[in-house]
């Protein structure tokens, strides 16, 4: 490919929208060492880091989520009516030769500003479900790739649809393919392990609820290692609400090796972001997934239901559940843990779902899009 590739990856807001960007950053960098790749995003600081840490350039754009109120709803019109300029100027600047959207308010202004100025654009949607404004874009852009073929029905008839999966981080990618190739799990025994995932978007429900929970089910867990990511600026509090004495309890804001971790865990309490589920399938680790409420289009019951039809997970409803969430989630979690034989079941059923090669797919399809052809760098599945 030529030297001049110029890609600009869009999307942000949570890192469920921004790791499959630097997923199929790398299968782009992989097949083209040459490509010039610029993310564009909210201009949050975890987003700069994340991006900048992968070796990547990054630039802020105005945008803004759907509003709640009046005065949000000015807002909303005005920060994404001048995200979609910057973004226009932004593109001719960079003699723009493709756009990837992934999803998400982030990317919209961007997606939109492409397709106005005639530049191949593919549009991720990493959700079970869209909202109008994907349903919009989706026909007017070359593929959308899609993470659940059951969010097709949603889409406009016009566009054209690849299941292609989630991308997940590499390091899932790579501690999957390296399981597989040694026999799967490591046969060395280890303690049982319950790993809780709060503090990203709206998991704070679960900070603030899961120490009860652990504290209820008691001795049920004295043969457990608790793992609790709590998120940025949420670790004092949540560890607050466990006891200090417990030592089988290790609560941190985040967890720099979460795919070797998971990999060994036996259970996950979590939320419902299509990544998460993605990553989760990869490791092959059965869950207890809490959907998160207010999520755009109630997205996140939609994958959940997903993949509690297969048999991986069970799903507690937080808003059905009200004020007895903490009850519902001691019960399902009390009758896994107490239940090898069901976790094992559900850790297959978890794992058919895994699509290791979902970056590798997109990556070929942009390669595709642009009239280039790909290398055959793609491992088999």
């Amino acid at each position: 490919m030529s030297s001049s590739l110029e890609v600009v990856i869009a999307g942000g807001g949570s890192p469920g929208h921004l790791y499959p960007g630097l997923a199929i950053a790398e299968a782009l960098r992989a097949r083209v060492p040459s490509v010039s790749l610029l993310f564009a995003g909210t201009g949050r600081s975890m987003e700069r880091h994340l991006v900048r840490s992968a070796g990547y350039n990054y630039v802020a754009l105005p945008a803004r989520p759907a509003p709640h109120n009046p005065l949000e709803a000015v807002r909303f019109v005005t920060d994404n009516a001048m995200g979609f300029m910057a973004a226009a100027w932004m593109l001719r600047e960079q003699r723009t030769s493709l756009v990837i959207g992934l999803g998400g308010y982030a990317s919209a202004s961007t997606v939109r500003a492409a397709v106005g100025r005639g530049i191949p654009t593919v549009l991720l949607e990493q959700n079970a479900t869209c909202g109008r404004t994907t349903k919009w874009l989706s026909s007017m852009v070359e593929t959308v790739c899609a993470g659940f073929s059951e969010v097709t029905p949603y889409l406009s008839p016009m566009s054209h649809v690849m299941h292609t999966g989630n991308p997940a981080r590499p390091r899932f990618i790579k501690e999957f393919r390296e399981r597989r190739a040694r026999g799967e799990q490591s046969s060395r025994p280890r303690e049982k392990r319950l790993v809780v995932l709060g503090g990203a978007g709206g998991a704070q429900t679960l900070n603030r609820l899961m120490p009860d929970v652990i504290a209820r089910l008691g001795n049920e867990l004295k043969d457990w290692r608790v793992v609790h990511q709590t998120g940025d600026g949420q670790l004092q509090s949540t560890e607050d609400r466990y006891p200090s004495e417990n030592s089988q309890i290790l609560t941190v804001s985040y967890i720099d090796e979460l795919a070797s971790l998971l990999f060994e865990t036996d259970l996950v309490v979590c939320r419902a972001s299509g990544t998460t589920l993605a990553e989760l399938a990869l490791a092959g680790v059965p869950a207890v997934v809490v959907p998160f409420p207010d999520a755009a289009e109630n997205h996140q019951m939609a994958n959940a239901q997903v993949y509690r039809d297969a048999g991986a997970c069970v799903v507690v409803d937080e808003m059905a559940s009200g004020d007895r969430l903490t009850d519902d989630l001691a019960v399902q979690i009390r009758s896994l843990i107490a239940d090898h034989e069901r976790r094992d079941s559900m850790r297959k059923a978890m794992r058919s779902l895994a699509n290791p090669d979902a970056a590798e797919i997109i990556a070929d399809r942009c390669c595709e899009v642009l009239g280039m052809q790909a290398s055959p760098l793609r491992m088999a599945a």
